[in-house]
């Protein structure tokens, strides 16, 4: 036995202690994987090749007009429209900071100047003009700012005979802007009332969540409604519905699956399909 100690000594550390510095760990760089709403890790290149949609389970992560612009236009390019518009504090609204440095800070982090994003491109070659909110710039919500961008890109359409997508991600109206963001919700109804009599297609992707006055404005207005998987939809959350009618509610209320069995929706798109399918409709609508 005490020959097998000897033998094996080289085994047994002979200094105490940890000598290896922290700068030369090998450690995995950070953004590398991603634990997906169910618990599961992914690779993030996994995720992006897949449009940030998980493929086990087809869980639909959120993304933003960045995202959505790159999926839809081909080779990614596109002409954007009044990227420079900004909203203004018409109301001086301040609740625990003013609405002025609100929307300041809000562009800082994000980038965006406001909720929706408006360009024209070429999808398969079709020519097609979106609208694309972004959840991330004070909740997607619709200000003056988002029923007029919204505006001057049906004008466009009007102008050039281009079909619309509208993709709406929001909570609905911006109560910093208060009647004046509930007026979009008419002006927008009117300018898509103009792309109908005209006969130009439109298109609205319903993505998750939408709510509020947007699902209750254009997001429910495309000649075609689509949404993606698992979307919440509806206008109020589920227990104002809930104690305002003093019932309990179906399983799976306001999801894009209970809205399409309800017919509300014309059909449920897997983003991974959704360029193609897009591309198919306006065939179909030209």
């Amino acid at each position: 036995m005490s020959l097998i100690n000897d033998n094996l000594s080289w085994f047994k550390r002979k200094k105490k202690g940890i000598l290896t510095p922290s700068s030369a760990k090998k450690e995995s760089p950070d953004g590398l994987w991603v634990k997906t709403p169910k618990g599961k890790i992914i690779q993030s290149k996994v995720l992006e090749e897949n449009l940030q949609v998980v493929p086990d389970d087809g869980h639909h992560l959120p993304i933003g007009s960045k995202e959505y612009f790159s999926i839809l236009f081909d080779a990614k390019n596109f002409t954007e429209l009044n990227a420079n518009f900004r909203s203004v504090d018409p109301l001086h609204f301040i609740d625990n900071r003013s609405y002025t440095e609100r929307l300041k800070q809000t562009e800082t982090e994000t980038g965006l100047t406001d909720a929706v994003r408006t360009a024209y491109g070429k999808i398969h070659t079709l020519p097609l003009a979106i609208a694309c909110m972004d959840f991330k710039f004070i909740g997607g919500s619709m200000g003056s700012v988002v029923g007029e961008k919204i505006a001057q890109l049906v004008n466009y359409c009007l102008a050039h005979q281009t079909p619309l997508l509208i993709i709406s991600k929001s909570g609905g109206a911006r109560m910093m802007e208060g009647s004046f963001s509930l007026m979009q919700m008419a002006k927008t109804a009117a300018k898509l009332r103009q792309l109908a009599d005209a006969k130009i297609p439109y298109i609205s992707l319903l993505t998750d969540p939408t709510t509020g006055g947007v699902s209750a404005s254009y997001a429910m207005l495309g000649d075609i409604n689509i949404a993606e998987p698992g979307a919440l939809i509806g206008f109020a959350g589920p227990r104002v519905i809930r104690e305002t009618v003093g019932k309990s509610l179906p399983k799976g209320f306001q999801t894009a699956e209970f809205l399409l069995a309800h017919g509300f929706l014309d059909m449920i798109v897997d983003r991974r399909k959704l360029k193609e399918t897009v591309a198919l409709l306006l065939k179909m609508l030209a």
